[in-house]
C-alpha cells in the first residue's frame, strides 16, 4: 500500500495532501508493514467532520494492519475527537504534517489516547513555507499555495483555530514555483490559500495578491492560464482589479467568499463587506471583464435570519449575476460565537438551503444556455471531460490531460456542456 491519502475539504487541503504523500514517504512510514493511510480533515460544518470519521472507520475495515494518521484542520480543533477511535494510531496538527519528522515520530501501535497526539499551538506559527510539488497527481492543473490562515473572526468560522493567524509564502517563492510547474508541462496554475486576499500584510513591504499576480503573470510569460481560487471581493486591491480586467491569462471565474445577502446577518457573521459592496464589486468587474463568472459561498439559516433576511440572500444570486453557488446548510461549530447565537429549526435550515440551491441551478442553466454555439478554449482534465476558462465542466473528445483544446460548444445537457473541437484546431 506505502502512503494513501484521503483528503477532504479545501484545494488547500489538496495541494497539502500531495506535500503529506511526499513527506511521509521520505520518513519511510509507508514502509512498514501494513503501509500507512493519511486522513487529511476539514472542520467547515459538522458534516465534514463527521464524513472524515466515516472514513477512518472504512479505511481500518479496509485495511488492518495499516497506521492510520489524522490531521487537517478537525484534527487541529479537536484533536481527542480523532484520538478516543481506536481505529486511530496518531493525530498530528496542520503544521506538522508538512514535515517528515513529524511522521518519522509516529510510534508503534498500543498508545492511549493522550499520547496518539502531536498537535501543536497552530497561532504559534509565523511563516508559511512555499512547499514545492512538482506535479499534482492525476490533475491537470497545478495548484500553488500562497497564503495560509487567517487574521479574522467571523462568528461561524472556526477554521481560524485550524490554520492560524495569516500568513504569506514570499513573492520570489511563489513565482518560482509556478515557474517550475510550468516547466514541468502544466497550462494552469491555480493560486490557493485560506484568506488569499489577505496575502502579504505579514510580508515586508506588505505586498498585496494584485502584486503577487501581476508578478507570476510578468515573469512566467510561457504561463497560459493563472486561476485564482477563493477570495474576499472587499480586500480585492487596485493591482488585483486591473489584473483581471486587463490580462487574459486570469481566468474569468471569480469565487466569492459573500455568506450572506443581508446586512444584518452579515454584520452577526461579523464580516466585513455590505450587500451593496458585493453588488458594486461585481458589476465593476462585469464591466471590465464581460465574461467574468462568479461563484460563491452563501450559508442559509445562519443563527436569528428571518424570511425578509433570507430573501435578501436569495435576491443576490441575481443581484449579483452568481453561477456557480455553493450552499452551507449553518452548521453550529463548538466554540464560535454563532454556536451560542439563537438557532433556527434543522427543518427550516434545510428548506432555505435547498431554496437557494434552486436559485443557484436555475442560474447554472441560464449560464449554459447562453455558451451554447460560442467558442471557447477547454482545459482537459480527463478522458473526455474539461473546464472552459469561466470553470464549466465541459464534454470533449480529444486531448491529453493538461492540453488546451480549441472548441465549439454544440449543447448542454443541464449539468454541463457539450463541445466539439474547431475545424481549425482539428487542422493544425
Amino acid at each position: 500500500m506505502a502512503v494513501e491519502v484521503i483528503s477532504f475539504g479545501c484545494r488547500l487541503n489538496t495541494y497539502e495532501a500531495e506535500v503529506m504523500k511526499r513527506e511521509a514517504e521520505a520518513a519511510g512510514l509507508g514502509h512498514r508493514d501494513g503501509g500507512a493511510i493519511l486522513v487529511n480533515t476539514c472542520a467547515v460544518t459538522a458534516e465534514a467532520v463527521r464524513q472524515a470519521s466515516q472514513a477512518i472507520r472504512r479505511a481500518r475495515r479496509d485495511n488492518p494492519q495499516a497506521r492510520i494518521v489524522v490531521t487537517g484542520c478537525a484534527a487541529q480543533t479537536d484533536a481527542g475527537r480523532f484520538a478516543a477511535m481506536d481505529e486511530v494510531d496518531a493525530v498530528i496538527g496542520n503544521e506538522e504534517k508538512l514535515s517528515a519528522d513529524s511522521y518519522r515520530a509516529i510510534p508503534d501501535f498500543g498508545l492511549g489516547a493522550e499520547e496518539k497526539v502531536r498537535v501543536n499551538d497552530i497561532m504559534s506559527v509565523r511563516e508559511t513555507a512555499g512547499h514545492m510539488v512538482d506535479a499534482i497527481e492525476g490533475r491537470a492543473r497545478a495548484i500553488v499555495q500562497v497564503q495560509n490562515g487567517c487574521d479574522h473572526r467571523c462568528t461561524f468560522c472556526i477554521i481560524p483555530f485550524g490554520r492560524g493567524n495569516s500568513r504569506s509564502v514570499p513573492m520570489g517563492a511563489a513565482v518560482d514555483q509556478v515557474k517550475r510547474l510550468v516547466g514541468h508541462g502544466y497550462n494552469e496554475v491555480v493560486l490557493s490559500g485560506v484568506d488569499m486576499t489577505s496575502y502579504g500584510a505579514d510580508l515586508p513591504g506588505k505586498a498585496r495578491l494584485g502584486t503577487l499576480v501581476q508578478a507570476i503573470l510578468a515573469r512566467v510569460p510561457e504561463l497560459k492560464r493563472l486561476r485564482l481560487s477563493s477570495i474576499d471581493s472587499v480586500e480585492a486591491d487596485d493591482a488585483l482589479v486591473e489584473a483581471i480586467g486587463g490580462d487574459m491569462r486570469l481566468m474569468p471565474h471569480l469565487h466569492l467568499s459573500l455568506q450572506a445577502g443581508d446586512d444584518m446577518i452579515l454584520k452577526r457573521m461579523k464580516r466585513r463587506h455590505s450587500r451593496d459592496d458585493a453588488i458594486r464589486f461585481c458589476a465593476e468587474m462585469r464591466s471590465r471583464r464581460p465574461d467574468i463568472v462568479y461563484g460563491a459561498d452563501i450559508i442559509a439559516g445562519f443563527p436569528t435570519e428571518t424570511e425578509a433576511m433570507f430573501e435578501n440572500s436569495l435576491k443576490l444570486v441575481e443581484d449579483c449575476g452568481l453561477t456557480h453557488l455553493h450552499v452551507f446548510p449553518f452548521s453550529p461549530r463548538e466554540g464560535t460565537p454563532a454556536a451560542r447565537m439563537p438557532q433556527l429549526p434543522k427543518a427550516l435550515v434545510k428548506a432555505r438551503a435547498a431554496r437557494l440551491r434552486a436559485a443557484g441551478d436555475t442560474a447554472f442553466r441560464a449560464h449554459l444556455a447562453r455558451l451554447v454555439g460560442t467558442r471557447q478554449r477547454v482545459l482537459v482534465e480527463r478522458e473526455g471531460l474539461g473546464r472552459t476558462e469561466d470553470f464549466t465542466l465541459t464534454e470533449i473528445d480529444g486531448g491529453l490531460p493538461g492540453a488546451i483544446l480549441d472548441a465549439i460548444i454544440t449543447g448542454e445537457t443541464g449539468e454541463r456542456l457539450r463541445a466539439r473541437q474547431s475545424d481549425a484546431a482539428l487542422a493544425a
